[in-house]
């Protein structure tokens, strides 16, 4: 449980690192098929070619980007394992999947369930009964309140509100500071506040 291998030797895995050491794990190595460097706070880089070397770890997938966090983790044939800062505040009744990251300051309240491979970032509140489905991203400071669903890839921006019962398609972009106050539809990008889509993206 406590030895850990990162996918992805970047500032995203420098903040996972210390998510680990956080409940006294250890992070044993990271992983880069494009590495900048061959240690990272003082652990080993390695191309995905030695993971066979630790198929005892479990894996985190360290990468910010939700569609790459995706493609690697259909691509890699190994354990993965969420991991929860120590200053996280999560309710019991909480449901979180595999590959999902809980950032330092978040909040995810009773009976949501949080998808796989999802990133809870810094000081996010996620409130009660939601469904957040997987490979999503709720930056920094973002508020989803209560019995919203927020559908697989979509991305939240830093400050975005999400109000109340709301449905958020698939592979929606919110921009940061957002207001939320209708249903979203798959692939549309929002934005202001109220927000309101200005294009869609490329399926």
């Amino acid at each position: 449980m406590n030895k850990i291998c990162l996918f992805g030797a970047s500032g995203h895995g420098k903040v996972i690192k210390e998510i680990v050491e956080s409940f006294n794990g250890t992070v044993e190595a990271f992983f880069d098929d494009s590495p900048n460097t061959n240690i990272l706070l003082e652990v080993p880089v390695f191309t995905s070619d030695k993971i066979k070397n630790f198929e005892n770890n479990k894996f985190v997938i360290a990468i910010g980007d939700n569609l790459i966090r995706q493609q690697v983790s259909e691509k890699l044939a190994v354990e993965y394992i969420s991991v929860v800062h120590s200053f996280a505040t999560v309710s019991d009744s909480v449901g979180i999947k595999e590959g999902t990251v809980v950032m330092a300051g978040a909040i995810i309240n009773a009976s949501t369930v949080i998808g796989k491979h999802c990133i809870i970032n810094t000081n996010a509140v996620v409130e009660h009964d939601c469904k957040i489905e997987d490979f999503v991203h709720i930056s920094p400071s973002a508020t989803v309140t209560g019995n919203v669903r927020v559908g697989e890839g979509t991305h939240v921006g830093a400050g975005a509100v999400i109000i109340p019962n709301m449905t958020i398609g698939k592979w929606v972009t919110i921009g940061a500071g957002a207001v939320v106050i209708n249903d979203i539809p798959d692939f549309a990008i929002v934005v202001g506040n109220p927000a309101k889509i200005i294009k869609y993206k490329n399926q």
